[in-house]
């Protein structure tokens, strides 16, 4: 999609094409208010000054529309698409990452009771699994920060994705 389309487009159709970057209404909200855009760059740097208001609660509700790591998206739209593609690079298929990824999942679940999310997008799997074990010891209001972060580069990479 060209920005000139995106800054034309109905709001409502606006909306919704950005919402599956990330399911906040605040954020989507903004990045549709802020038009037009004169470039890419400020389109994405009102996208990533919104994202620095997030709340925890904010975050963590946009928690819902992501799988774990290792896991695939339940969903069939544009969010289980983008994600699909973003955890290229954890092979399904290799036993031995997928069991390392369950129990960190579980370890990071029952240490914060929500889902591990990193930006998988450009990581390898073991990567993945070594922010996994270093975020394992962060208190809980570091974490949080650190997951709006990731969410935060998550929606980022979404939006710039769609201009492509």
């Amino acid at each position: 999609m060209q920005l000139e389309e995106f800054n034309t487009m109905a709001a409502e159709d606006a909306r919704r094409l950005v919402r599956p970057c990330v399911d906040i209404d605040s954020w989507v909200d903004a990045v549709v208010e802020g038009r037009p855009y004169a470039d890419p760059a400020a389109l994405l740097g009102r996208a990533d000054e919104q994202a620095r208001t997030w709340t925890a609660a904010e975050v963590e509700g946009a928690l819902a529309d992501h799988p774990r790591i290792g896991e695939r998206h339940a969903g069939s739209g544009t969010s289980a698409a983008m994600s699909g593609r973003e955890q290229a690079g954890v092979d399904p298929h290799d036993a031995e990452v997928q069991r390392r990824l369950a129990a960190g999942n579980a370890a990071y679940e029952e240490r914060f009771d929500r889902i591990y999310l990193v930006r998988a997008a450009g990581r390898s799997a073991e990567e993945i699994l070594a922010l996994l074990e270093e975020r394992l010891g962060n208190d809980p209001e570091t974490e949080i920060a650190v997951t709006a972060g990731q969410l935060r580069e998550i929606a980022l990479l979404r939006l710039e994705g769609l201009l492509a």
